[in-house]
């Protein structure tokens, strides 16, 4: 999904399952932006996610205090997320999409964390999940 055109197409797929499911078209916009910049910060994560993984394994029970400033060096951004996760790999298990969602969110670096925190995204998530319109909206 290298093209502009193919992402935007794919945030107004997701979009589009999740209008109508929630309760009032004001609130999707509560879901769809974090949507949006969680599926920006995996594109922007992927050429590097395996090293960073590899990485992390490599030093996750060394004497390093900070695995950040280490891990960002390998992502060659100013965040990581040390999820085994993708958003391709979150949809190919729509049955605990809603557990896996909050593991990778919470596998971000504190940077990451701290906007997507802003969104109170995970609770949406909690609500959606109680709706069972997460479960519905990982097939996309």
């Amino acid at each position: 999904m290298n093209n502009f055109n193919e992402k935007v197409s794919f945030i107004w797929q997701v979009e589009d399952l999740l209008r109508g499911s929630l309760p009032t078209e004001p609130k999707y916009k509560d879901v769809i932006l974090p949507m949006t910049v969680l599926r920006r910060l995996d594109c922007v994560l992927e050429p590097t996610k395996e090293k960073v993984l590899a990485k992390y394994q490599s030093i996750k029970s060394s004497k390093v205090k900070n695995l950040e400033p280490v891990l960002n060096r390998v992502a060659s951004q100013s965040f990581h997320n040390i999820s085994k996760f993708t958003f391709d790999k979150l949809k190919g298990e729509p049955a605990n999409i809603t557990k896996n969602l909050s593991h990778y969110i919470k596998s971000f670096s504190k940077r990451a964390r701290e906007i997507i925190d802003h969104f109170e995204f995970e609770k949406h998530i909690a609500k959606l999940d109680e709706g069972r319109i997460v479960s519905r909206s990982a097939t996309f």
